[in-house]
Order: C-alpha cells, then structure tokens, then sequence
C-alpha cells in the first residue's frame, strides 16, 4: 500500500509536467488505458488462468464504466487542468463517498463520528474548490480540474460499491485485464484520432519517460499492489496509507516548482485529513453485529457458569 500511494504521489506532478509539455490529458488517459490493457494481458499468460463466465464478464463492462474510464478520465483530464497537489490532496477523500455511497446503498448506518467526518471533508473540498476559483495559475489550483478530480473519486466509490462481490471472485490479475479490456474498448475509438495527432508533433524525450512511469508505475504497479494490499490488510490499516499520496505530491510539487502551497490548502489539507480519519474509524454494520454477536457469546456462556440454586 505504500509502494501504490507513493507510486500515485509521484504520478501527479509528473503527469502534470507531461501534460504541460507535449502532451494533454485525453492522450495520458488513451495510454494509460491502452498501455494498461497490454500489460495486464501479457502477465495474465505468465498467472495462473482463471474461467470467468459470460456473464461476468459482461459484468465487468460496468465496472471499467465506473472504475476506470469515468475515474480515470475525470482525475487525468482534471490534473491536466488544475494542481498536482490539489488532484492528490482530493484524492484522499474517497472514503468518504464510499460511506455515503454505502449508506445509500448497502444501508450502513451513519454515526454521528460518520456525519462530522463528511462535514469536515466536504469543508476542506470547498475550501479547495474556493481558492482554485480565485486562482490566476493552475499552480494554485482551477475549479474545473478540482471538480473533475472529485467526480473521479465518486465514481471510483460508486465502482466499490456496485461490483464488490464480482471483484472479490477473481484475482488481481483477472479483474484488471477484463476492466482494461473494455476500458481500451470503450476509449480508443473516439480518441485515437486526437492521439495521432497529438503525438504527431514534436514531444520532448523527458514527456515520453513521464507518460511511461503514469503507464507502468502509476497505472499498472499501482493497481497491482493496491489490491494486493487490499486483500492482505485490515481497512482500518489500509486507509492509513491514503494520506502518503499527497505527501508525496505536495513535496515534489514545492520542490520542483509545478505547484504552490498556501495557507488555505494547509487549512484544507487537515480538514480533509481528518475528516477521512474519523469515517475509516467509525464503526460499520459488519463491525456492529460483531459486537452483538460477542455480547452475545459472552452473555450465553456466563449464563452456563452462573451456578443454580
């Protein structure tokens, strides 16, 4: 989970540089999609195979919708347009559509731990969205790009929350090959025209090499361990490595000149923070029927030891 989030930290300043220089944000989307797809496939012949009936994957159509061509064409379009560290720090907030998405849809109950976790994220976001409105350069921040990268967050929920059992049946490998699949199915045809013509101008070698570690590090490796860690990890533990994203994108951001750090985007940055902290901490239905069940447990067996008159 760390490699992943730092893969990802790092993705956003050097995507925003490609995207600067050569490059624009339906092309970076066409490669990472395309270049997703190749990858996954030639290591699915390396993997043990899996059968995945008709049915699925049909499936897995909806889930590229949602999981990929909406989420990645709102992130990657809204960074090519907006701050690496406002994209990054908007990221994080994805714990909190999955919450309300879940108590729309699976009915989780929302604590009041829940409710003030949502209020204080929503605040940070809008502190965001208000700055990058006043903003002159998309080093501080643009209204269009923090609201592209929001949607993605949604829609990357909205994925988790729909088509969680289809991608709990299948391996890492399985689930991604048949997502990108469609996904480059679904993309290329309208934007191979843009492409060509894109990458028929000169691009400097330094875009080449930032658009091959979006592809390979940002894309394929992190999707690879994310899963992974997924698996393996508690959530609890797992939402924990969701703050190293943008650590790291902040830092090089600063460092190398493509972003600029105000007062407002600390003041959102712990707001947001912190409002993912307490909705990953708060209690969910699963966690609360295992509670009664070992009240339960514990009342049954104490009623067996209490000695009869």
């Amino acid at each position: 989970m760390f490699g992943a989030c730092a893969f990802w930290g790092l993705m956003a300043p050097l995507g925003k540089d490609a995207m600067t220089h050569g490059l624009d944000g339906l092309t970076m989307v066409s490669f990472r999609v395309l270049g997703g797809c190749i990858l996954f496939w030639l290591t699915s012949l390396l993997v043990k195979k899996e059968h995945v009936p008709m049915k699925d994957k049909l499936m897995f159509i909806g889930a590229a919708v949602f999981g990929l061509v909406t989420n990645q064409c709102c992130y990657t379009i809204g960074l090519s347009i907006t701050s690496p560290i406002n994209a990054s720090i908007v990221t994080t907030s994805m714990p909190i559509f999955a919450m309300i998405l879940a108590a729309l849809i699976l009915k989780e109950p929302i604590t009041s731990k829940k409710a003030l976790g949502v209020l204080m994220g929503c605040s940070g976001a809008l502190i965001l969205i208000l700055t990058s409105a006043a903003a002159s350069s998309d080093k501080v921040g643009d209204i269009r790009g923090d609201l592209l990268c929001l949607g993605a967050q949604f829609s990357f929920a909205l994925y988790l929350s729909l088509f969680n059992p289809l991608i709990r049946r299948y391996s890492v490998f399985t689930i991604n090959k048949w997502m990108f699949f469609w996904a480059t199915l679904l993309i290329i045809p309208f934007t191979f025209g843009h492409v060509q013509e894109v990458v028929s101008k000169p691009v400097p070698a330094r875009s080449w090499w930032e658009a091959a570690y979006v592809v390979i590090f940002g894309t394929y490796l992190g999707y690879i361990l994310t899963m992974i860690g997924q698996k393996t990890l508690r959530p609890t533990v797992v939402s924990v490595y969701n703050y190293v994203q943008p650590i790291v994108s902040v830092v090089v951001s600063v460092l190398t000149g493509i972003g600029v750090l105000k007062p407002s985007h600390a003041i959102a940055v712990f707001l947001v923070f912190t409002g993912v902290w307490l909705v990953t901490k708060s209690r969910s239905r699963q966690d609360m029927d295992w509670a009664k069940q070992a009240i339960g447990a514990t009342n049954a067996s104490s009623d067996k030891e209490r000695p009869t008159k």
